[in-house]
């Protein structure tokens, strides 16, 4: 009888993990030999290393300047940031809202965000003066200025009803470009809110001084002054 020769054992192919793991392999040991090639070629050109350092330390110091001079630019601009009531009437509701918001941080309120919308719980303008306080503002445009509708009282209601609970409000202000009823200004006192109509914002507006010197009752600061 013949003899069956022995079956050839069939070789397992190497699973997929077991492939990945041979590429990362060789992957790490190719990044490795070309880090010693690198490497080795900056030590013997040692001069090549010194000016690459140099490069990139004047290009930081370029990039830090040029940064710092645009933050000085800005700074320019928003100091002589000044609107005439005519302007302000011209803006659609949402613009003049960003305008108010850029005077708060022409005086110096650099947190001084829009937050006007949908859902903004009768806050439109947010920010912080130099001395600490916290303003939640409340603006209301005219288009037609001081002849437009004037603003009543439900709109002091309104954010009183958030400014300080929701938001932690040391000043509550509403701003118009127009008028308030009569009936406002003695709402405004019991709730002790400040208003600033037609003639404050054009004293504001063409930067005279900063809000807070604009009106009256205005709480102590949070921060101590210069003065105390």
């Amino acid at each position: 009888m013949t003899r069956r020769p022995p079956a050839r054992r069939r070789r397992r192919r190497p699973t997929r993990r077991q492939q990945q793991q041979q590429t990362q392999l060789l992957l790490l040991l190719a990044a490795a030999a070309l880090v010693y090639i690198v490497v080795s070629w900056l030590l013997t050109h040692w001069w090549v290393l010194i000016l690459l350092i140099l490069a990139a330390a004047g290009t930081g110091a370029l990039l830090l300047r040029r940064r710092q001079q645009q933050a000085a630019w800005a700074d320019v601009h928003r100091q002589a940031l000044r609107y005439r009531l005519e302007q302000l009437d011209a803006l659609h509701h949402r613009d003049f809202e960003y305008a108010v918001r850029d005077l708060m941080r022409r005086d110096g309120c650099t947190d001084a965000r829009q937050v006007g919308g949908a859902g903004d719980n009768a806050a439109d303008v947010l920010a912080t003066d130099p001395l600490g306080r916290k303003w939640v503002i409340q603006c209301k445009h005219r288009t037609n200025g001081a002849q437009g509708a004037a603003v009543g009282t439900p709109d002091l209601q309104r954010v009183n009803g958030t400014a300080r609970q929701l938001y932690g409000a040391d000043v509550v202000l509403v701003v118009t470009n127009g008028r308030f009823s009569t009936r406002c200004a003695p709402l405004a006192g019991q709730l002790r809110m400040h208003l600033a109509d037609r003639r404050v914002l054009g004293a504001w507006a063409a930067g005279s001084q900063p809000l807070w010197e604009l009106l009256s009752r205005i709480p102590p600061p949070r921060r101590p002054t210069p003065r105390s």
